[in-house]
């Protein structure tokens, strides 16, 4: 969700979008991974069960739907708010959840593209550990951990790569909460890895995404980012002004199905489908049929 695309492969993917008729009242995107193909099926249900004539179009890739959404093709999608400050703004300057969010509905607004209200569910960076082992040694934030460490508590960390090295991450992470992890107590690997390695007990402390399904199906606890350290990647769904205009509506609908997310909810969503291999459609559907919305 945080990459960037080549304009010439964005001008390709893109040129598919628009050779489409517009013929639906509603056009809902969606990314090309389960998180966005669960909610824009969800999206495209709940509205269809409104009255509404959708076409939903999940699989696309960040860049694309973007600029799909701006040049009109798409009406509604999810997006992140650490996306649009970072990959489609362009600001590096790191921003409690409450000033992404109204950083970018100022930004975008400019653009046509208005933010309705985020989510709970936060798909950003976050350590994680064993349930029990976190219970065990009341770690349940970052400063938890922070003090464990400092106290001279025996722990191992799992990171991906690019976290460890990122200017943005491993190293000032630490010093954000001012504690320090010796080289031998941290463990480099493919982020698939880190999962494998938290569940089997092979390290105490992992890297993880916030909403991956792995979290609930594995019993890992989320640590508290209480200082706010990670970008906020608040799930939002976006709708361009045009057609909130044409269907007023549509913001308070919207807003009702934004209330019933949050991180434990889209985990265990995503966890049904990429765990027990249940149909993105099934899914949506069940979650909708359980909140009265089918």
């Amino acid at each position: 969700m945080r990459s960037k695309f080549p304009p010439s492969l964005i001008g390709l993917a893109l040129a598919g979008v628009l050779s489409i008729t517009h013929a639906s009242d509603l056009v809902v995107g969606g990314k090309n991974f389960t998180e966005q193909q669960i909610i824009a099926s969800m999206t495209g249900q709940y509205l269809e069960s409104l009255g509404y004539q959708v076409d939903t179009r999940a699989g696309m890739g960040s860049a694309v739907l973007r600029q799909a959404q701006e040049n009109g093709q798409i009406d509604l999608y999810w997006e992140y708010t650490g996306t649009s400050l970072i990959s489609f703004n362009g600001i590096s300057e790191r921003l409690g959840p409450e000033e992404t969010y109204a950083t970018v509905q100022e930004l975008d607004a400019e653009k046509g593209l208005v933010w309705l209200n985020p989510s709970a569910a936060n798909n950003t960076y976050a350590l994680a550990m064993r349930i029990g082992v976190a219970e065990e040694r009341g770690i349940h934030s970052l400063s938890d951990l922070a003090r464990a460490v400092n106290d001279g508590e025996p722990l191992s960390f799992a990171l991906n790569a690019e976290f460890y090295a990122r200017d943005d991450g491993w190293r000032p992470l630490q010093e954000a909460y001012g504690f320090q992890v010796g080289r031998r107590d941290v463990n480099r690997m493919d982020s698939g890895l880190v999962y494998q390695a938290l569940r089997d007990g092979q390290v105490d402390v992992g890297l993880v995404f916030a909403t991956d399904g792995r979290i609930p199906a594995f019993a890992f606890k989320v640590l508290e980012d209480d200082q706010n350290f990670f970008p906020a990647y608040a799930l939002t769904p976006v709708v361009r002004q045009e057609t909130l205009e044409a269907f007023p509506e549509l913001e308070d609908q919207m807003n009702d199905l934004s209330s019933l997310l949050d991180d434990d909810v889209m985990a265990d969503l995503n966890a049904q489908v990429d765990v027990r291999r249940m149909s993105v459609e099934e899914v949506a559907k069940t979650f909708l049929e359980e909140h009265g919305l089918l």
